[in-house]
């Protein structure tokens, strides 16, 4: 993944596959302070990821300054984020794009795919 810098943020776009659908999506902040993978509700609707009610549980994220969104956190099967597919992977369904511009890679992806992070040649391997 190639990083673009966004004032002063790291921007990376992804390939999102969930039921047999993809879509590309651009402007994910490549979070390395934030446990947790969060997707917009409305932007990954359209690969039939949705909030599962029954098996996922309500969250509060918290960023920099202390403020709160309620979130949706839950574990998800064969999900695959570029080219790592996911047996089961946590995370978080909420609403991000409108209030913050974009989704977050946390470093729960960074850990379980193997990322690297090359800041001098702006790539994620």
């Amino acid at each position: 993944m190639k990083i673009q810098m966004c004032d002063g943020l790291p921007l990376v776009s992804v390939l999102l596959s969930y039921n047999g659908k993809i879509m590309q999506l651009n402007d994910v902040l490549l979070d390395t302070g934030c446990s947790t993978t969060i997707f917009d509700t409305d932007e990954v609707e359209a690969i039939g990821l949705i909030i599962d009610r029954t098996n996922g549980r309500p969250r509060r994220m918290y960023g920099v300054g202390g403020e709160s969104e309620l979130c949706y956190e839950q574990i998800v099967s064969d999900i695959k984020i570029n080219n790592h597919l996911f047996d089961s992977f946590q995370l978080q369904l909420g609403i991000t794009k409108e209030t913050y511009g974009f989704n977050g890679l946390g470093i729960d992806f960074m850990i379980e795919s193997g990322a690297i992070i090359d800041l001098r040649e702006m790539l994620v391997k």
